[in-house]
């Protein structure tokens, strides 16, 4: 019977959707987390040619697992080196290791003890070199950002922090501030095509096209909020009722298969 295939590849189906919506609910207070929903498609087989309203219905499969990209909430958390984008656009962060670019909304900068900015996994976010004079890029292309700990007067290093244009500014005990660099912000053909591989970071793909870069508040880009970060977009409210709904479909497939089973007995029982 195919009524138990149909049921038994609905309760997986209801599986990765709980599965989804567990993950949603765990991140809701991850930094930048972008929540994820599943869309499901249509099995049909069997039909005819001759007449297509003979079409029978095997049931659905996973067709996606979407990230929503939409703007979380931002907060005002007074630190310098915080920052939020307030629009469209990532982060980029450069991995030490392989040289990979991986893509994030996750504005919580470090700085280490030798002055380079990184991300909180202490990875070099990139920026782009500046003219010192005239404070704007030399050109688009990203690079890794030291800040240097001591200026050319030899005053130590007091503090870092982060225009809306995305200027990096180093200030010095001496009262001297000094533009290091400006926030590389990276846009896509297409977001949904972006990759999740955990720790709020995002891989290109073939989907997503290539990252553009380019300034903040530049095309579709959007500035930098500074001493604020984006918070998760996941709506618990949402999720529950996604839950509950969830649920009851799981339940309500695994009564179709309670059912075809009492069906087969009944017919098992006739030919005895």
């Amino acid at each position: 019977m195919t009524s138990f295939y149909t049921s038994l590849n609905a309760l997986r189906n209801a599986e990765t959707d709980l599965s989804v919506i567990a993950h949603n609910i765990a991140n809701a207070e991850t930094l930048a987390f972008k929540s994820r929903s599943v869309q499901f498609a249509d099995i049909v087989a069997g039909g005819t040619g001759n007449d297509p309203r003979l079409s029978v219905g095997l049931g659905a499969t996973v067709s996606t697992i979407n990230q929503d990209f939409s703007l979380g909430a931002i907060e005002q958390t007074g630190r310098s080196l915080d920052v939020a984008i307030d629009s469209e656009g990532f982060f980029s962060v450069r991995n030490r290791e392989t040289g990979e670019f991986t893509f994030t909304r996750n504005g919580n900068l470090q700085i280490d003890s030798d002055g380079n900015i990184e991300d909180a996994r202490g990875q070099p976010v990139q920026t782009f070199a500046i003219d010192p004079a005239t404070g704007l890029p030399l050109n688009n292309t990203p690079v890794d950002t030291q800040v240097p700990t001591v200026s050319a007067a030899g005053s130590v290093l007091s503090s870092v922090t982060v225009e809306g244009d995305g200027n990096l500014l180093a200030a010095y005990a001496d009262g001297e501030i000094v533009p290091i660099g400006r926030l590389a912000i990276a846009t896509f053909a297409s977001n949904d095509g972006l990759l999740a591989i955990g720790e709020g970071r995002n891989r290109a793909t073939g989907v997503s096209g290539q990252p553009q870069f380019d300034s903040p508040g530049v095309g579709n880009r959007g500035s930098i909020l500074s001493g604020a970060l984006e918070r998760s977009n996941v709506d618990l409210a949402e999720e529950m009722v996604s839950l509950i709904t969830a649920q009851r479909n799981f339940q309500a497939n695994a009564r179709a298969i309670d059912t075809a089973t009492a069906i087969s007995q009944t017919v098992i029982n006739l030919q005895g």
